[in-house]
């Protein structure tokens, strides 16, 4: 292919994750698909290496290329096959991230994988929302290993029914597992068009994206000066009684290689904070990648020279049965804050300070007969300063990438009530370019509900780069006193919850004159 051809190709392989996406916003029934668009879709070659990926969830995306070429060796697969799986041991990223793959065949042949990733608010823990502060995985819900689900385009009818029936909502999953299936059937039609006759053109096109991709990616990071760059952090605690828990990172890079190293991060913990080594590369994915020109193409070439590391055992890289709701969520935000951390030491003019370093988790609900209810969302906070620009104030950042539940949404389909909804003014931390603010969202309660937060950034700030400020921390109030940053708490209608989100960090000491 020509640079044209490629650059055409490539696009329409684009396009096709891209359709998926609106195909499962449009048929979803849950809130957190339709309208948080709390989900990720993606192509892969028949070896289960990313080819292209819509602009969703980079934690999805980046753990789904770490994993997926383990993913579609495990089954055997024919037509109309579809297996699903949320394991975060074995491809996944936490419960309530469902994964459904699906194969492309023309004719006989398999030309590749189609995949996407949602996140159902009632994968069937106990506690509303399906995001507990628990202790072993098996409290967070059903654990669904790489299953069929379709084979031969016929639905299991048993591993259906243990999943629906695992849930309090089951006309929910059912709605949301269709529109999960009906996304991939659009992804595979899309790719068996594009493809047409001629297979061996269409398979030496996604070769030619992930060449493309690692010769782009190459140059980018031979920019980086060669050299050992050191970083740690601090996750405030784990929710259950441990706190101030270490991630190290040593960078070592070396002629457009990049060796990333975790060893120095503290065991894995009896909280939530535990991630699966898939979800800590999808964070060192994200920050090379921000380093990237924007028309690097999202494939497996273009992470073909990070090479990461992480003793089993340690917090991201846990063994099973470590509980790992938080993990997807709060910890892949600090991997991100120390890798950042360590590259600003060699480029600091390309990176930012901390950004507000917490996706702020709130999940809740009810269970009643015929009242049930689960609702989970996460809230925007400050982004860091840089050295050409200040932060944002309340957007989401890094790891995610949803966006914000209206108000009218949240107040017609739960019993809820919205006070206040606005930026947390001076949250950011001052600097040449002062950090983004944070949030300020406080809920009413309608009825007795659940609540659980997972929250960090609740004790240790986002800090600031150059002689920039921290950002200041979060806090979480309930009736007008302060929570823990990770608590799961019965509510009575009329309490009030109030979540305020951290600032971002400023860059660069302040001028005078």
């Amino acid at each position: 292919m020509n640079a044209i051809e490629l650059s055409l190709f490539a696009s329409r392989i684009t396009a096709v994750c891209d359709e998926m996406g609106a195909v499962l916003r449009r048929a979803a029934f849950s809130t957190n698909i339709k309208d948080r668009l709390d989900f990720s879709c993606a192509v892969f070659d028949p070896m289960g290496r990313l080819c292209a990926q819509a602009a969703h969830i980079p934690v999805h995306l980046g753990s789904m290329a770490y994993a997926m070429q383990d993913l579609v060796d495990r089954p055997d697969w024919s037509p109309g096959d579809m297996v699903i799986v949320n394991d975060p041991y074995l491809g996944g990223t936490h419960l309530p991230d469902v994964t459904l793959i699906a194969p492309v065949y023309s004719g006989s042949r398999c030309i590749g994988f189609v995949a996407n990733r949602a996140h159902h608010a009632d994968i069937g823990a106990q506690s509303p929302g399906s995001m507990p502060v628990s202790r072993s995985l098996e409290e967070e819900g059903l654990v669904i290993p790489p299953t069929h689900l379709l084979r031969d385009g016929d639905i299991v009818s048993s591993t259906w029914q243990r999943i629906v029936d695992s849930t309090a909502s089951p006309v929910q999953m059912k709605g949301d597992l269709a529109a999960q299936m009906s996304a991939n059937r659009s992804g595979i039609a899309r790719l068996q068009h594009l493809c047409g006759e001629d297979v061996d053109h269409y398979l030496a096109g996604l070769d030619a994206i992930n060449v493309y991709g690692e010769r782009l990616a190459s140059h980018a990071l031979s920019a980086i000066p060669d050299g050992r760059y050191r970083f740690a952090d601090i996750m405030d605690d784990d929710g259950a009684g441990n706190e101030d828990i270490r991630i190290a990172v040593e960078l070592q890079v070396s002629q457009a290689r990049v060796d990333v190293d975790f060893s120095g991060t503290a065991e894995q913990v009896a909280g939530n904070i535990n991630c699966p080594l898939s979800v800590a590369a999808a964070a060192v994915f994200y920050v090379f990648r921000c380093l990237m020109p924007a028309h690097t193409p999202a494939c497996d070439g273009s992470f073909r020279a990070l090479h990461i590391r992480a003793p089993a055992g340690c917090l991201v890289n846990a063994r099973r049965p470590a509980a790992v709701a938080a993990g997807n969520v709060e910890t892949s935000s600090r991997i991100v804050d120390v890798v950042m951390g360590a590259l600003a030491q060699a480029v600091p003019a390309q990176l930012p300070a901390a950004s507000q370093g917490t996706m702020n988790n709130i999940a809740m609900g009810a269970r009643g007969d015929g009242n049930s209810w689960d609702y989970y969302e996460t809230l925007g906070g400050g982004t860091g300063g840089g050295g050409r620009y200040p932060g944002l104030s309340a957007v989401q950042s890094h790891m995610t990438n949803t966006l914000n539940t209206p108000v009218e949404v949240l107040e017609l389909e739960y019993p809820l009530r919205i006070h206040r909804y606005a930026v947390r003014d001076g949250s950011g931390g001052a600097g040449r370019h002062a950090g983004g603010d944070g949030l300020v969202r406080e809920y009413e309660f309608l009825a007795p509900a659940t609540v659980t937060l997972l929250t960090e950034r609740r004790r240790h700030a986002p800090w600031g780069l150059d002689g920039g400020a921290s950002g200041r921390p979060g806090e979480n109030r309930l009736n007008g006193q302060v929570l823990p940053g990770k608590i799961s708490l019965s509510v009575s209608a009329g309490d009030r919850l109030t979540v305020c989100t951290p600032g971002g960090g400023g860059w660069g000491g302040r001028t005078t004159g």
